[in-house]
């Protein structure tokens, strides 16, 4: 493990692990491996921010090297911090890069696969390591508290593409030019009282689905280069990637590694004329808040289930034997408890963090919802379940309103209204920090295109 020390105005402290399995381990991320990894490009790593106010207001930020944490680890490392240093659960923030080159996290994603009882001995102990591994880089963190400064200022990267093209015949995936994209690249840079660059925390909403399932070797993508090359510029920094709202946007040009390094040197290029730049101080304040929503499936009858075991595909009937099962054990499975979270950062810069695989228009609807405010929405935050359409999404299908739930396990596809639930849940977070929408009125973003 790795760490540094830093803060003034603010105390922060800054933590690093190496959370990458030995291998030969199960990937994630493309159902059509059938090979485990066989080698390291580059390791892969969970790493921590910890963020006290002069009023003992705290935030800590965590990042990974994953395709997304399922809600147990998640909620297992917040709980075990909770009873050991009293962190409160909107006190903590996680994200995953969502890279479809890592190994896979148990239960995340489960449909992909059926391991054989030792494949499933091996993935589930990679899954209680790297829970304890999380909980030990936000203690580093901790101890690592010393005073320092934030500041904030945004760049843009030009690689991701909308990826859904509406055909005759349905939506099909590729590079739409027309599409609707998030090109912002925001960036906090934590600063030592002597200058010296201790942290770079930036976003941008991407895949990291540059290296294809072709690919065998464990490594971050684009994220992963980009944090690589900004640690080699800034040696005393650590540098963690904030992944937006990217469930509908791929990098294009894709499909090999130097087209990865060449996407995440750009992004790093981006972020280092940031922080080369003139920068906007954050003042000494920190603010959080956490609430949930219920979103509601479509109802689908066991009589359906029962047809997918019967006609479908290997994952159509495991995700129907899952539903089955759960139907006939009497659990709920009509809605998903989703969680969001705000962040106050100085009453000038803000963070919106959404659950699962958050499509770009819920980032450009609450941008538009508080226009006038230096806000950033982040996807893949504290869990990562399924993929999360729009409303113009859901009523235009493709694989973010429907075959993205087989592969989660989960029913679906959601009942139309889940957007309008998930703008009131992010307007009541921000409102609870302390941020007021320029219009309240809710708007459905069927005009995104």
């Amino acid at each position: 493990m790795q760490s540094i020390l830093y803060a003034a105005g603010f105390k922060i402290g800054l933590a690093k692990t190496n959370i990458t399995p030995d291998v030969p381990v199960w990937m994630t991320g493309f159902a059509a491996r059938t090979t485990p990894a066989t080698g390291i490009l580059h390791p892969l790593w969970a790493k921590a921010m910890v963020i006290e106010d002069a009023s003992g207001h705290r935030m800590i930020i965590v990042s990974t090297d994953l395709l997304g944490l399922p809600h147990q680890v998640s909620e297992k490392v917040a709980n075990t911090l909770y009873e050991k240093i009293g962190i409160q659960r909107k006190e903590i923030m996680f994200n995953s890069s969502h890279t479809h080159s890592g190994p896979m996290v148990w239960p995340g994603l489960s449909m992909i696969a059926d391991y054989s009882v030792e494949d499933q001995r091996k993935v589930s102990l990679y899954q209680r390591t790297l829970t304890d591994k999380l909980v030990e880089v936000v203690l580093e963190a901790i101890k690592n508290v010393g005073p320092m400064q934030l500041s904030v200022g945004h760049g843009q990267a030009n690689f991701a593409f909308n990826r859904r093209v509406i055909t005759k015949t349905g939506v099909a995936s590729g590079v739409n030019k027309e599409g609707v994209t998030d090109h912002d690249v925001p960036v906090i840079k934590v600063t030592a009282p002597d200058g010296t660059v201790k942290g770079i925390l930036f976003g941008y909403a991407c895949h990291n689905t540059t290296i294809q399932g072709d690919n065998t070797l464990l490594n971050g993508d684009y994220a992963g280069f980009a944090q690589i090359n900004l640690e080699k510029r800034y040696p005393d920094a650590i540098a963690m990637f904030i992944l937006g709202c990217a469930g509908d946007q791929n990098p294009a040009p894709r499909g090999t590694i130097a087209l990865a390094q060449q996407h995440g040197d750009s992004l790093a290029k981006a972020v280092a004329t940031v922080v080369n730049g003139k920068m906007r101080p954050i003042a000494p304040y920190i603010q959080s808040s956490w609430l949930t929503t219920q979103l509601e499936f479509q109802p689908r009858s066991v009589d359906d289930y029962e047809k997918d075991i019967e006609t479908g595909s290997v994952y159509v009937q495991r995700r129907a034997k899952l539903v089955l099962e759960a139907y006939n054990r009497g659990w709920d499975t009509k809605h998903y408890t989703y969680p969001i979270q705000a962040i106050n950062f100085g009453n000038s810069f803000y963070m919106i963090a959404l659950a699962g695989e958050t499509v770009v228009d819920y980032s450009l609807k609450i941008k538009e919802q508080f226009k006038g405010k230096d806000l950033f929405v982040a996807g893949y935050s504290n869990e990562v379940m399924c993929y999360i359409p729009s409303e113009r999404i859901l009523k235009e299908g493709g694989y973010e309103a429907n075959d993205n739930l087989i592969y989660y396990g989960m029913m679906g596809p959601f009942k139309t209204g889940i957007e309008r639930k998930i703008m009131n849940g992010t307007i009541q977070a921000l409102k609870a920090v302390g941020v007021s929408p320029a219009a309240y009125k809710i708007k459905q973003s069927n005009n995104f295109r």
